[in-house]
């Protein structure tokens, strides 16, 4: 069962640091995941559940899926702009997706699939309070 998405956008702007780029002075692909977490983590703070809050009611929200499409080379000391916001919605399931942007020129786009599990790693439901925050 498939639940529609709140259509909640979370846009969080950040400056590209030394140690993310490599020898040719071009942010490293490794990082690009990374920067997706930050933007998961504000837009769970943005929807009302931080991370820490589905730990604390005994969840994990576990990737088992990552897409990244490269599409520009970002670089070191750029501002960066990534927009988050959630694509699809199951009881168990969700995913991610994510535009990342020098000003308006689009750098890369990705998404990460996520499945809820217990503290044992067992799939589960998704609690009816994060469901709620994602708009099913």
């Amino acid at each position: 069962m498939s639940l529609t998405p709140s259509g909640v956008r979370s846009v969080t702007t950040f400056r590209t640091r030394y140690a993310e780029t490599d020898a040719m002075g071009v942010v490293h692909h490794a990082t690009y995941p990374v920067w997706f977490e930050m933007g998961r983590s504000d837009y769970m703070r943005q929807i009302g559940v931080p991370y820490t809050e589905v730990e604390r009611l005994g969840y994990y929200l576990m990737l088992s899926g990552l897409n990244v499409k490269y599409r520009a080379a970002a670089r070191y000391d750029e501002v960066l702009t990534l927009t988050t916001h959630v694509g699809e919605i199951r009881s168990r399931t969700s995913i991610f997706m994510y535009e990342l942007r020098r000003g308006e020129e689009l750098i890369a786009t990705g998404e990460t699939h996520h499945i809820c599990t217990d503290k044992n790693y067992r799939p589960a439901r998704m609690p009816d309070v994060i469901l709620a925050a994602f708009g099913g």
